[in-house]
């Protein structure tokens, strides 16, 4: 299998008014890639210039932080023209290498505005580099900058960031640094949700076990789900009582822990989100925590009891009167 890293550059509207700024909000104007092998030594590159077909002035950040102009832009080729190229360039056996988690949805959408063959009807599974150094080097929750990724191992600068290939190629460049071990903690791009309930993703990591459901019309009927609602033990595989039941402080993610005898402590957090057509999916992580941990989610539910109290009690001119 061969690792595509893959990078790319994009522009928009200077006003977002354009009708079209809500089909395409980014218009990909360059792809950049390097293709390693399986031992992850470069083989081939890719690199091109796109034509800009929806956005005919460049975004006045965009052209300081990736030094481009429409007159070099206006030398390249048609969008549906590369990415062809791009696909046969890419062949057969890959996975996808990123920087950070947008760019297949960019990808995806640009593909789709034009018509073109979907890369996949179902999330694709790839890379993260951003999120694998973070797991690598650091907290496995901070995401830093591919420059400070670069410093940080030491690696040579010798062309300038912010195009395209220059990512892709310094990203290579950190994939090719990581142990084996971590490239299993992989992604899901979800441009395309699970098709129906056998599709659904269950996968279970080194530290924590990841669910992504299905679309629903609201989030009523996904909360409704007793796959997204049960807690079981990604470990034994058995139902697991809760201690603390399902609560959310802030509408869009919820929260719950449960106990199992055999490994301890269990905290799952639902995270609800809408997908690109207007569906609605749950993302549950599930990871076994401490006493110390369990303690802190029990306060986090205590904080968010009385914050619903008090925005009773604010609607409420009787309530308000009897605590003045």
């Amino acid at each position: 299998m061969n690792y595509i890293i893959m990078d790319l550059e994009w522009n928009q509207s200077n006003n977002g008014k354009e009708e079209v700024s809500k089909l395409l909000p980014f218009e990909i104007i360059e792809i950049g890639a390097i293709k390693l092998n399986s031992d992850r030594k470069k083989i081939d590159e890719f690199s091109k210039l796109i034509k800009p077909q929806v956005y005919h002035e460049m975004h006045r950040i965009t052209g300081r932080l990736i030094h481009l102009e429409m007159e070099q832009l206006e030398k390249g080729h048609p969008f549906v023209e590369v990415m062809e190229e791009f696909r046969k360039w890419c062949g057969e056996n890959y996975i996808f290498c990123t920087w950070g988690p947008l760019d297949l949805t960019e990808l995806q959408r640009n593909m789709r505005y034009y018509g073109l063959e979907q890369l996949s009807d179902r999330p694709i599974e790839f890379l993260d580099v951003q999120k694998l150094f973070s797991i690598a080097y650091e907290d496995r929750k901070s995401r830093r900058t591919l420059e400070y990724a670069i410093d940080f191992l030491n690696i040579e600068k010798d062309i300038p960031f912010h195009r395209a290939f220059s990512d892709a190629y310094y990203t290579a460049k950190i994939l090719a640094h990581l142990e084996e071990s971590v490239l299993e903690n992989y992604s899901f791009d979800v441009f395309h949700l699970p098709k129906d309930k056998k599709s659904e993703i269950h996968v279970v990591f080194d530290t924590y076990k990841k669910y992504i459901s299905r679309g629903f019309d609201d989030k009523t009927q996904v909360l409704s789900d007793k796959t997204v609602t049960t807690t079981k033990c990604y470990l034994c595989d058995k139902n697991l009582r809760k201690k603390i039941r399902w609560f959310s402080p802030n509408g869009k993610h919820y929260y719950s822990v449960s106990f199992c005898e055999k490994h301890g402590y269990m905290k799952s957090k639902i995270r609800i989100r809408k997908s690109e057509d207007a569906k609605v999916y749950a993302v549950k992580t599930e990871k076994f925590i401490t006493e110390a941990d369990v303690e802190s989610i029990r306060n986090k539910q205590e904080k968010s009891k009385k914050q619903r109290r008090g925005k009773k009690t604010s609607k409420n001119p009787d309530c308000q009167s009897l605590q003045s």
